[in-house]
């Protein structure tokens, strides 16, 4: 790794984090645009996510061809993943070998985080203080602080007392961690936990995972990739990658151009089998065109899953326990399993419901339910993030007139594109509320939101314009066209983390932008083509 540079106290752009967006960002800021950037990443590399989720089980869900940045085409030929879903070891390699192609390293401080951010409206900068004690003066913030980076940790009663060992899935150790011979709970089966368990259950003695709300689940149908497909994919990829840019969800699925009521059922099981086999998101994103607008759709798609986890799972009642029924399928994020169901056919796994059986506590023993203690050795937390806003609001933001980003959030939060905030000028947050984000293949849409982002800077830079500030006007309308799309849906009417509803307290807010990355890609374009229309821009006195 390359020597980072010495710390420096003005420099033309910050970046906070350095995943995808962090390492994108900084090479087109600073190798393109010619900006001196800095920084700043709380972990000890590059990676982001990958860098902090390394739980057992962890993958990442999308294809492993158009997982990667496609804008180098050195890039694309210079890596090849080992499987069809690699695993988080290898994702974390290969964001560490784009990062040292592209000498990212350099312009970064390691384990430092940025703790509070001001707005000097008379000098037109940002003071970005850092955990270091440091203070840096910057004409330009991106944040890159990623949509699910800061884990969700309840409070439960006791759970300080437990003497056993304590894991959170989003803060993983780096070093491994044994479960052989041990007695493991797992909290919380969302996309997280359906990764954990099966590995989990083939090590520990036993495993005991606590349940509140079941998921929906097709299977990944994972496997390593063959020579021939490795070659394959570095021929196709640079193009492949290309029109990809240009689809609703960034990958190579597309809904049927019909409801599920026009065909009979024999066709409709046929598609739905076809679909569920894919070992892709066919069943969630290439459905049928109603699945997720129409109740009685997505009710005929729903038991179908639900049928299928009755013929995996062998014991009835755990069976039934696993069929969601409390929410529309598809309206929470759908997991990619791999053996997930299988698991709980083993010896040496139970399901505990605990809507039927509360947790009442944690002891120092284990876990204290309604119906007495289960005793563990170990406890697994995998309960989810504060999505799209938590990193954000954990730095103090201030922006024009002393205003609190958290503050100015307090009843959901509001960004023009995504990506702008009015109160806050040339501060640019890549995948931000409001943007396609987790509704799409992540590195497209962060890629689409750098490029836009480093094109706004480039056009103030080359108009001597000092200011780029979102206009209220703006930052309200795009919120409300975002909330009409998300209208038209059933997502809104799921208590999901994409409403905020798994943090107490947080608005009920649909936050990411369902209209499509290719939509989304057409209005941003056409912002910029009409001279930033939304944003305020301020000539350099």
């Amino acid at each position: 790794m390359t020597e980072q540079q010495p710390p420096v106290d003005q420099v033309d752009a910050v970046v906070i984090g350095a995943g995808f967006s962090g390492i994108y960002a900084t090479y087109k800021l600073r190798d393109e645009l010619g900006l001196s950037v800095l920084g700043f990443e709380a972990g000890t590399g590059v990676g982001g996510t990958w860098y902090w989720n390394r739980y057992p089980g962890a993958r990442v869900d999308t294809l492993s061809q158009c997982y990667c940045f496609t804008f180098s085409r050195e890039l694309i030929e210079g890596w090849t993943y080992s499987e069809r879903y690699p695993p988080q070891p290898e994702i974390l390699a290969y964001l560490e070998y784009a990062a040292g192609k592209l000498d990212v390293p350099r312009s970064y401080r390691f384990q430092t985080r940025v703790e509070a951010m001001r707005w000097d409206d008379e000098a037109g900068v940002w003071h970005v203080r850092a955990s270091d004690g440091t203070t840096t003066r910057a004409r330009y913030v991106v944040s890159a602080v990623g949509c699910l980076s800061v884990p969700l940790t309840p409070t439960i009663e006791g759970i300080e007392s437990f003497e056993g060992e304590l894991y959170y899935t989003g803060h993983w150790p780096h070093e491994p961690v044994s479960f052989a011979g041990k007695r493991v709970g797992l909290i919380g089966t969302g996309a997280t936990g359906v990764q954990v368990v099966p590995v989990v259950a083939e090590e520990a003695a036993h495993l005991t995972v606590f349940q509140r709300t079941p998921s929906f689940t097709t299977p990944t149908r994972n496997r390593p990739l063959t020579p021939e497909e490795q070659r394959i994919n570095r021929e196709e990829s640079f193009q492949l990658l290309h029109d990809l840019k240009w689809t609703f969800g960034g990958n190579p699925l597309t809904a049927l151009p019909r409801s599920v009521k026009d065909d009979p059922p024999e066709v409709r099981r046929a598609e739905f089998d076809r679909m569920f086999e894919a070992g892709d998101f066919s069943f969630w994103l290439a459905n049928y065109n109603d699945i997720l607008s129409d109740l009685e759709a997505n009710e005929i798609a729903a038991e179908y899953l639900r049928d299928r986890i009755r013929q995996t799972v062998k014991d009835p009642v755990t069976a039934e326990k696993l069929c969601p029924r409390s929410y529309p399928y598809g309206t929470k994020r759908q997991p990619l399993d791999t053996g997930y169901f299988e698991a709980f056919n083993r010896d040496n796994v139970d399901l505990v419901d605990v809507n039927d059986d509360p947790i009442e506590a944690v002891v120092p023993e284990g876990v204290w339910l309604a119906s007495g203690v289960r005793e563990l050795d170990v406890i697994i937390m995998a309960t989810g993030f504060d999505a799209m806003t938590g990193a954000l609001n954990n730095i103090r933001i201030e922006g024009r007139a002393g205003e609190l980003l958290a503050d100015r959030w307090h009843d959901g939060p509001r960004a023009y594109l995504g990506l702008a905030v009015a109160g806050f000028p040339n501060l640019f947050i890549v995948t931000g509320p409001g943007s396609p984000s987790v509704l799409t293949n992540m590195p497209y849409a962060i890629e689409q939101h750098v490029e836009w982002i480093a094109d706004a800077i480039g056009h103030a830079e080359a108009h001597g314009i000092a200011v780029i500030e979102a206009t209220p006007e703006a930052t309200t309308g795009w919120a409300d066209y975002v909330n009409e799309i998300a209208a038209g849906t059933l997502f809104p009417d799921t208590a999901s983390w994409y409403m905020g509803a798994n943090i107490p307290g947080k608005p009920r807010v649909f936050m990411p932008y369902i209209g499509g990355l290719d939509q989304y890609r057409r209005e941003c374009d056409e912002v910029a083509e009409k001279g930033y229309e939304g944003f305020r821009l301020v000539p350099a006195s």
